[in-house]
């Protein structure tokens, strides 16, 4: 283990994630650890789906992690870099989002069943650019204003679990 990390960064994992994805728009690189974290982040139940599943793809999970960095750090297009993990990579639209929240947290939200519901859409894991568009475009416009669209997220996720929440300690 590297004596220079603070583990204490880990407890805030989307704090530390978020600093990951500012080093990688800066440097085009990212550990594989630190993507493997990402997608713990997301789903942890499907972490080593997808990372067997890269694995298969590239040879190895450090192969497969430089080459989406590489990939996605190469384009300035947002709709290609989506391209790129959907059709590429073979990740649904869950999974996809959230890599690129985390990597480029103004121009992605991630999509999740949650904010579906809150934004009044329907939640389809298989979607391409258009549909993620129209998504993203409610969350923008079902949050405040003031928010940058990492808090709009935030926000929606948070008012659907305290509703959740309120609907289930009522019942």
């Amino acid at each position: 283990m590297a004596d220079w990390i603070d583990y204490r960064d880990f407890y805030h994992d989307e704090e530390y994630l978020l600093g990951v994805g500012e080093r990688f728009r800066q440097t085009g690189e990212i550990e594989p650890a630190d993507f493997y974290m990402i997608l713990v982040w997301k789903a942890n139940r499907a972490k080593n789906y997808h990372r067997n599943r890269l694995k298969d793809k590239a040879g190895n999970f450090q192969a497969a992690v430089s080459a989406i960095a590489s990939q996605l750090f190469s384009t300035t297009d947002d709709k290609k870099r989506l391209e790129i993990l959907l059709e590429k990579w073979g990740f649904a639209l869950p999974s996809a989002s959230a890599i690129l929240t985390i990597l480029y947290p103004a121009n992605f939200t991630v999509y999740d069943y949650r904010v579906c519901k809150e934004v009044g859409r329907p939640c389809k894991s298989w979607l391409g650019w258009d549909e993620y568009e129209q998504f993203r475009k409610a969350v923008i416009n079902n949050a405040p204003k003031d928010y940058c669209l990492r808090d709009k997220d935030r926000f929606l996720v948070g008012r659907s679990t305290r509703r959740d929440i309120e609907r289930d300690c009522t019942a």
